[in-house]
């Protein structure tokens, strides 16, 4: 199985394969006490895998379970149940649990140690990656946050077959961002040549598409693991106008699908500013469509309300700060003239 090697404090590895769990199995034994967060899909799925005599939270679904209050409850629950110091948090689901976990398990007796096992094709790219860990609210997305590096990162694509259609295609659009950035060409290569086999989720193709990313997201994550030298910055591409409209839209997009809508606003936005040729916009227009992803939005969104969100992003010094392409690559870019920002929002039908 591909194993890669985050250089981050501590060093851990991103193992993935269709045979994964066993191993998750193995690693909880070597705790005193573990306890597994999840949501009862993934529970009713996999919980043999792990041991169904295990501590199993369930928490909700959806981005509104990324809440103060559902890390709360598990801090909570986490004190009952004898979590100590030492113990293990072990998050086993999508970003949702893996973001939701994450945190609490940063918070709880100030770090506890946490085993990312995810289960959906956004977090086993990115999400699970990196040691990011937040919830949301009603401001903002991922607002409340802390960086907690997990122990490893055991990704299952076996998992990725039992995920409903919408939530597959929402992983791709992160795929998508990866294979724009300047080390992922090579990604943008491989959804050409096996789109029929990616739409069928193929386990050899998806095996390759989560370690090419993946390896990128490590590479990144080395280089700048708390987002201080901008340099992972470029993982936000598309991210600031995706995450307005998950949290201006109720959370009614997926993150997928506001991130290739997010991407589609950022080039179109570079475009208006003469950094790209418009034929890069066309280009991801049409590797969105072929793989089932919008790149507009319906309806009409409230643009005011949307940048006002925008300003609030994590990446924002006070303005408007989009990752943007150019010639050289991608940059952060802030305050972009006006008539660039309306003319990004003409794109995406905003």
């Amino acid at each position: 199985m591909p194993r890669i090697r985050v250089e981050t404090d501590p060093t851990y590895e991103v193992v993935v394969g269709d045979d994964v769990l066993p191993e998750c199995a193995t690693i909880i034994d070597g705790y005193r006490k573990a306890v597994i967060v999840t949501q009862i899909g993934v529970a009713q799925n996999y919980r043999e895998a792990l041991g169904s005599d295990r501590w199993f939270i369930s928490i909700g679904e959806g981005e509104t379970a990324k809440s103060m209050e559902t890390v709360g409850m598990l801090g909570r629950a986490f004190a009952d149940g004898g979590l100590l110091r030492d113990d293990l948090v072990v998050a086993f689901g999508g970003g949702v649990v893996g973001d939701t976990a994450g945190l609490a398990a940063a918070l709880f007796h100030r770090g506890v140690a946490l085993l990312q096992i995810p289960t959906t094709l956004v977090a086993q790219v990115d999400a699970a990656i990196g040691g990011k860990t937040a919830v949301n609210l009603p401001e903002g997305k991922n607002l409340i946050g802390a960086f907690h590096q997990p122990i490893a990162v055991m990704a299952d694509t076996s998992t990725l077959s039992t995920l409903p259609d919408r939530e597959f295609r929402s992983g791709l659009g992160e795929v998508v961002k990866y294979g724009l950035m300047p080390e992922g060409r090579n990604i943008l290569d491989l959804i050409s040549a096996r789109i029929e086999a990616i739409r069928a989720r193929d386990e050899v193709t998806l095996t390759e598409i989560v370690v090419a990313c993946a390896t990128i997201k490590a590479q990144v994550v080395a280089a700048d693991p708390e987002e201080r030298l901008g340099l992972r910055s470029n993982l936000n591409f598309g991210h600031t106008l995706a995450h307005a409209l998950e949290t201006g839209g109720g959370y009614s997009f997926t993150h997928g699908e506001a991130v290739g809508v997010g991407l589609v606003f950022a080039m179109a936005l570079a475009v208006a500013m003469h950094r790209v040729d418009i034929t890069e916009l066309e280009n991801l227009r049409s590797i969105l469509d072929g793989l089932g992803l919008p790149s507009q939005v319906e309806g009409k969104p409230d643009r005011d309300n949307l940048l006002a969100i925008m300003r609030r992003d994590k990446k924002s010094r006070g303005g408007l700060v989009f990752v943007l392409p150019s010639a050289n690559g991608l940059e952060l870019v802030e305050d972009p003239p006006p008539k660039a920002l309306a003319a990004a929002f003409l794109a995406v039908g905003a």
